[in-house]
């Protein structure tokens, strides 16, 4: 039974950002067609992503339930396994998994993320209520219901992460997983715009994770789970709110105890536009490697200058890389790198690997490839720049773009071509070119884990809208089971 009196510390109206959330989750219909396919694609990447995680045992270890045993018959099912846990626990399975290798759509603006992870969040939730449904002689839920839901949380973060930088504060992007989950969770529960409000004031007087885990000298396997851990955390909060859990309709503005004042330094969220359907129809795709977004273009270059460097790499003088702020500030390390998570978040380890070999993937970040002392060689004659245009670009909101280039300089004056990328193959600008590459990504992505005959369903289910969006959830997710 929802609890339909819900009570709020104050009698302030709600924070500004608090109502306008919840009035886009009651009132945005999501049918926009262009939409409603990138979130067929969306839905489609993020679980082969998922599937691929599986084949490695850091990724496994933190799967099931978080106390042995404490499975939940008719709970949500985690894709790839035999398990069914509650929603809370599965949330955190399947957004750990499908952040686990960095190979998740992405998000690049003042603030950059993956608005993918809150998948956790949403398939969780449909799944167990699907579940609980029909046992009750109620209708399941339908995967539409999960791409509509899927739209509004890749808007709610991609539009707050447009203007505002948690990172130059110190925080984690996770926090607006927690927040967008929460939001979506709390309407697909049932929830009235009271209840989404009280949920998330909720999600933001959480505070935020520190990005340290991200960076020089504490990266480490963290960063793949926090994910996870936030649109978790977002189906917890939205269960409290149905119980009618108090709500704090000032946390970000109140004075010195609010979110602004105590995590923001002071300022306030600028929203410069609507929202509606833009993040979903402007997201980017990794399609070709598993690494942080800023150095894709990078790694696309460094493979075509593969063919001319690789016999003549003791000849090699210097590597420069030139590249936008952004990469600069996140990417660009020197020194010891300690595990693969440190690794798939460095430019030059990444740009070293794609000119010995020509290709560059998940198992790149790991021994032996990892310990081969050519990676360090070629790192040490790298020096990494930041190419001012390439970084008003990257903010330019008719462009948009990641750009890279590339030049490899000898000991005998000589050089290689400087190679530019501008936009990687997952950018909207490539999109036509990208799909085709998208879709195999998939197939070879289900192949390492899903049996043949369940793969060929799922292939034909997502070969058309109309047929996945009526399926019901928990009939789609019996697919993934293993």
């Amino acid at each position: 039974m929802v609890n339909t009196t819900l009570p709020f510390c104050g009698q302030q109206l709600p924070d500004t950002i608090l109502s306008k959330i919840a009035d886009y989750i009651i009132e945005y219909k999501a049918d926009n067609s262009v939409a409603r396919k990138m979130a067929r694609y969306c839905l489609m990447d993020a679980l082969g992503c998922a599937i691929l995680a599986l084949s490695y045992p850091a990724c496994n270890k933190l799967l099931g339930p978080i106390v042995p045993g404490a499975t939940l018959r008719g709970g949500a099912r985690v894709p790839g396994t035999g398990y069914q846990l509650d929603p809370v626990q599965a949330a955190f399975n399947i957004g750990s998994m499908i952040r686990w290798l960095d190979f998740n759509d992405t998000w690049l603006a003042a603030e950059w993320g993956h608005p993918s992870d809150n998948l956790g969040a949403i398939l969780a939730i449909a799944d167990y209520l699907s579940r609980q449904n029909l046992q009750q002689g109620y209708p399941a839920l339908q995967i539409g219901d999960v791409m509509t839901a899927l739209i509004k949380a890749y808007e709610i973060q991609g539009v707050i992460a447009l203007e505002n930088s948690f990172n130059s504060v110190g925080l984690d992007h996770v926090l607006l997983v927690r927040v967008a989950s929460t939001a979506v969770v709390t309407a697909m529960l049932g929830g009235s715009r009271e209840h989404i409000i009280s949920a998330l004031s909720n999600a933001w007087m959480d505070g935020a994770a520190l990005r340290s885990y991200r960076h020089y000298p504490n990266t480490g396997s963290r960063k793949s789970w926090a994910a996870g851990d936030a649109t978790s955390r977002g189906v917890s909060l939205a269960l409290l709110a149905m119980k009618g859990e108090t709500g704090y309709p000032s946390v970000l503005t109140a004075k010195t105890w609010g979110f602004y004042d105590v995590l923001f330094k002071g300022g306030c969220f600028e929203l410069k536009q609507e929202f509606s359907s833009y993040v979903i129809e402007n997201i980017l795709f990794k399609i070709s490697f598993p690494a942080e977004f800023h150095g894709q273009t990078a790694i696309e270059a460094a493979i075509q200058l593969h063919p001319q460097v690789i016999t003549r790499l003791e000849e090699i003088d210097k590597v420069v890389i030139q590249t936008q702020r952004s990469g600069r500030k996140i990417i660009d390390k020197v020194g010891v790198l300690n595990n693969p998570a440190d690794r798939d978040h460095c430019l030059q380890y990444m740009v070293a690997v794609a000119l010995l070999v020509g290709s560059l993937n998940a198992d790149h970040y790991q021994s032996p490839m990892a310990s081969d002392p050519r990676i360090a060689a070629l790192r040490n004659k790298m020096v990494v720049l930041e190419n001012k245009q390439f970084s008003l670009d990257y903010v330019d909101p008719f462009k948009r773009s990641i750009a890279n280039a590339l030049q490899v300089f000898f000991n005998d004056g000589s050089h290689t071509l400087e190679i530019v990328v501008e936009y990687p193959l997952g950018h909207k600008r490539r999109r036509e070119e990208a799909i085709p590459f998208l879709k195999q990504k998939f197939v070879d992505n289900l192949a390492t884990r899903i049996p043949e005959k369940n793969c060929t369903k799922i292939h034909q289910l997502f070969a058309d809208q109309g047929t996945l969006e009526n399926i019901r959830v928990d009939e789609f997710m019996d697919l993934f089971v293993v």
